[in-house]
């Protein structure tokens, strides 16, 4: 069963008014069917124009206007809502804060590491470089040590040809011997 004329109006503004104002509730009880308003609490809000109703259909009523009244505390929810915001915001950016912080701390360490490393290698290719030089000093000494090694090797062919020369001068020596 749909409401009609004042008791729509009524419900609208039920259901539109903060529950934190019992006084500017205009219940259906309240007002008569006859379109007659409640003076004492109806007159703190705005009262909604009617319509006519004269209708063509004949027998259908039309329903008032609903006008929105207007809310008393605009100002306490425009400043909680503020409040919300900053401490929503303030949030967002302690949040953001703490990101670059973390991002900081974790360049720093990077870098430290990248210093680490670059001091590593500085050693390394100074010792490198330390073991080059020496192997250079060196290098005299090996070369005399092939030298030696080749003389060496040169002598031992010579000493195989010398006792298979031996050898064969005693072969021939046992047989003159012999006859």
């Amino acid at each position: 069963m749909a409401a009609t004329g004042d008791e729509a109006a009524a419900m609208d503004s039920i259901s539109r008014v903060p529950m934190s104002h019992p006084t500017a509730l205009n219940l259906a009880g309240a007002s008569s069917s006859t379109g007659e308003g409640s003076e004492g609490a109806g007159e703190s809000l705005a009262s909604a124009p009617k319509k006519p109703s004269t209708n063509s259909d004949g027998g259908v009523e039309t329903a008032e206007e609903a006008v929105e009244p207007a809310e008393p505390d605009i100002n306490e929810l425009c400043t909680d809502m503020f409040e919300k915001m900053s401490v929503f915001l303030q949030g967002e950016l302690t949040a953001t804060c703490e990101d670059y912080r973390l991002l900081e701390n974790m360049n720093k360490l990077t870098s430290l590491k990248y210093m680490e490393m670059k001091d590593i290698s500085i050693n390394i290719s100074r010792n490198l470089q330390d073991l080059n030089n020496k192997y250079a000093s060196l290098q005299p000494y090996l070369d005399q040590i092939n030298q030696i090694e080749e003389q060496v090797s040169a002598l031992e062919q010579a000493a195989y040809k010398l006792d298979t020369y031996s050898k064969k001068l005693e072969a021939k020596f046992k047989k003159l011997e012999k006859r």
